[in-house]
C-alpha cells in the first residue's frame, strides 16, 4: 500500500524540518524525486543525503520568474511529474496595527502566490497524463487565526480555498488536490523554547505532545498514493486534537 515507485514528485521547501521528513516518506515508497529550496548549498546537501537518483531545482519563491520556471525544470529532469507538494513557506509576525506592508506582501506572495503559480503549472501536464497529486501543506492556524499572524492565517485560508476550487476544475482528469494541516510540530525553532513554554504549548493538545515531522510526512504520502484517489478538495488536520475540525 502507498507504493510510489514510478512516480516522480517536487517538493518545495524540502530541506527544512517538515519538508526533508515530506522527502523521505516519499523517497521511502519509491518515488524519484526534485528537491527544491532557496539555500543552493543546504538543498544539494539534503539531496546527498537522500541518496538515491534524485535532483536538486533551486527556486526563490519570492521571485514570480524563478517560480514560473520551477514546473518546467523539473519535469524536463524527471520526464514527468505526478506529485507537486507545496511545502515551502514563511512567516513575518506582527499585530495587524504595526504590520507593515512588506511583511505582508512576504508572506502572501511566498506561500499562497507561488502556490498557485505552481498549481497552475502542472496542471497542465498532469492533465495531459490523467493523472496528478496536488498537496498544500497549510496549517492549523489558517483554520483557528493566531494573534501576530494575520498575514500568515490568509495565506494559509487563502490555499485551502484555492485548492477546493482547483479540485473542483481537475477531478475529471485524475488530478487530486487536497491539503494537510499541521498543528505544533517539534522543530529546531520549538526545541530552543524555554521548558515552561513547551510546557504550556503541550498543555493545549489533548495528545500531550507536539507532532513530528514524520505524523506530516505520512499524511502527504497518503495523499500522493494511488489510494487517495477517491479523495480531493479536502484537508486533513494533523495537530494532535488541538482544533478538533
Amino acid at each position: 500500500m502507498f507504493d510510489l515507485s514510478g512516480m516522480t514528485a517536487l517538493v518545495t521547501g524540502a530541506s527544512g524540518g517538515i519538508g526533508s521528513a515530506i522527502c523521505k516518506a516519499l523517497a521511502g515508497q519509491g518515488a524519484r524525486l526534485a528537491v527544491s529550496g532557496s539555500n543552493v548549498e543546504k538543498l544539494e546537501a539534503f539531496k546527498s543525503e537522500l541518496g538515491g537518483d534524485h535532483v536538486a531545482v533551486p527556486c526563490n519563491l519570492s521571485d514570480p520568474e524563478s517560480v514560473e520556471a520551477l514546473i518546467p525544470s523539473a519535469i524536463e529532469q524527471l520526464g514527468q511529474l505526478d506529485i507537486l507538494v507545496n511545502n515551502a513557506g514563511v512567516t513575518r509576525d506582527n499585530l495587524t496595527m504595526r504590520m507593515k506592508d512588506e511583511e505582508w506582501d512576504d508572506v502572501i506572495r511566498i506561500n499562497l502566490e507561488a502556490s498557485f503559480r505552481l498549481m497552475r503549472a502542472a496542471a497542465r501536464p498532469m492533465m495531459k497524463a490523467r493523472f496528478g497529486r496536488i498537496i498544500s501543506v497549510t496549517s492549523v492556524v489558517g483554520t483557528t487565526g493566531n494573534p501576530g499572524q494575520a498575514n500568515y492565517a490568509a495565506s494559509k485560508a487563502g490555499v485551502v480555498g484555492m485548492s477546493k476550487s482547483i479540485a473542483q476544475e481537475l477531478a475529471s482528469r485524475g488530478i487530486t488536490v487536497n491539503c494537510v494541516a499541521p498543528g505544533f510540530i517539534a522543530t529546531a525553532m520549538t526545541a530552543g523554547l524555554p521548558d515552561a513554554q513547551k510546557e504550556a504549548l503541550n498543555a493545549k493538545i489533548p495528545a500531550g505532545k507536539m507532532g513530528e515531522g514524520d505524523d506530516i510526512a505520512a499524511a502527504v504520502a497518503y495523499l500522493a498514493s494511488k489510494e487517495s484517489g477517491y479523495m480531493t478538495g479536502q484537508t486533513l488536520h494533523v495537530n494532535g486534537g488541538m482544533a478538533m475540525l
